[in-house]
Parts: structure tokens; sequence; C-alpha cells
């Protein structure tokens, strides 16, 4: 892989990070994308194009507003460069193939996604169902399904369903057993695009190691924090981790051939 090619994928990995970070603030708000223009939460004062610059700003200004002085999260900073991270693995792992365009989008989605989930504790739709849609809508690109086009777009359908209705059940049962809501409406839409883009045994793993990781976290909570086993905590960020993981590593013999 060019190293120039994976510079050009850092840089704007870092730009869409900081839009990223517009929809993450502004979505679950139920606030416009475009307008206004982005200003301090705390003065309210635009935010020059200068001060707008990814990491860069953040760190020219110290991370505080250049009028008020009111501290700036460092969510922002790390957004832009965790998207920039994902986006030069991603370019690197997949090359510059039209299929590796579908999985960097999908993976903006899961960082967008997973942040608002961990903050409000809901996933929009526009994420959820909108990677239902991407999965179908550019399955004859997947290289991990076989067959011609319409066979493809019919095992992502397959996944799709097995990750809606699938996990519906689980989390009906769940809610049934443990007599609260086991798992949110938008963890099963999640699952339903999340099976679009990996087929139903991406489900399957997926759940594997989003239930794994949300075991770790919740022990974590429970010993550091003081939190009980019963309290809820997002489940979207740990299916997303678990999706990325299987983005990553779900690739097809041959192409595994061409690269080693």
């Amino acid at each position: 892989m060019d190293t120039l090619v994976l510079v050009f994928a850092g840089l704007f990995g870092l730009i869409f990070g900081s839009f990223l970070n517009v929809c993450i603030y502004r979505i679950p708000r139920e606030k416009s994308l475009v307008w206004p223009p982005s200003t301090c939460p705390k003065c309210n004062a635009r935010i020059r194009w200068y001060d707008n610059i990814p990491v860069f700003s953040y760190l020219c200004l110290l991370g505080k507003c250049r009028h008020c002085k009111a501290p700036i999260s460092i969510q922002y900073p790390l957004i832009e460069l965790l998207t920039a991270v994902l986006t030069v693995l991603f370019v690197w792992r997949l090359g510059l193939s039209p299929w590796m365009f579908v999985v960097v989008a999908a993976v903006y989605a899961l960082i967008a996604l997973s942040v608002i989930d961990l903050e409000f504790m809901i996933i929009p739709d526009r994420f959820s169902l909108g990677l239902i849609v991407w999965g179908l809508l550019f399955a004859w690109l997947n290289p991990n399904f076989e067959g011609v086009w319409w066979q493809k777009e019919l095992y992502a359908l397959l996944g799709a369903g097995v990750g809606l209705f699938g996990v519906l059940a689980i989390a009906l049962i769940g809610t049934w057993i443990f007599k609260k809501e086991a798992m949110g409406g938008g963890d099963v839409k999640l699952m339903g695009g999340i099976g679009a883009l990996l087929g139903w045994q991406g489900v399957i793993t997926t759940i594997v190691f989003a239930s794994f990781f949300g075991l770790v976290y919740s022990l974590g909570l429970m010993i550091f924090k003081g939190k009980k086993g019963g309290d809820v905590i997002p489940f979207g960020p740990f299916l997303s981790l678990g999706a990325l993981i299987n983005l990553w590593f779900l690739i097809l013999p041959s192409m595994l051939l061409i690269e080693f």
C-alpha cells in the first residue's frame, strides 16, 4: 500500500471525524447538521475555521474556548483521531477497492452511534436502519458473500433477517427471564444492519464478542465504581466493536492468498 494513500486516508479520517463530532452532538438533540454554524456551548461564540481544524486547534487552544476559556471536551480530538486511525487501518487492510469505501462508511456510522449510545442510551434509526439499507444496497460488492449479485443480495437479506428477528427473540426471552428490558430496540435494529453487512454468521460472532466485552465492562463498573450487576449499560458500543472485529477479519481465503 502506497504510504501517500495512507496519509491522505488519515487526513480524510481526521476531517470526517470532525463531522462525526457534529453528528454526535446534534442528532440526539434533533438539531440541524448544517445550520447554525458551530458555536461554543458555553458562551455561544461562533467557532472560526482556524479554531475548527481537527486535533490541531484543540492543542493550540489548550482544550479551551478562545473567547470564554471554558474547557472543550477531550471527546472531540479523540473521535477525530479514532476516525483517522480506523480509516487508515481499513484502507491498508482492504486496499482502494469499492468494498473498502462501503466498509469505511459503515465504520463511521458505528463510531457515531456508539458515542451517542454511551451518552444518551439511544441508537438513532438513521444509523441502525441506514446500515440495513447500506448492507443490502451494496451486497453485490461484498467479497465475503459467494455467488452472483442476486445470491449475494439474498445472503445479505438473510443476515439482516437473522440480525433483526433472531436478536429480537433473544431480547424478548431475556426480558421474560429477567423481568426487565434485556436489549433495546435500537440494538435489535443495529444487529439487522450488521447482519446485512456480515451475513448470519457475522450476527452470531458479533453477539459473542459484544457479550464478552460487555461483561468485562460491567465487571469493571462493579469493581471500580460500585455499580450493581443489574444496572443497565449501553450495548451498542460493544455490538459495534464486535462488528469492527468481524469486518477486519472476515475475508475470503482467496483474498488472503493474494495478500500474503
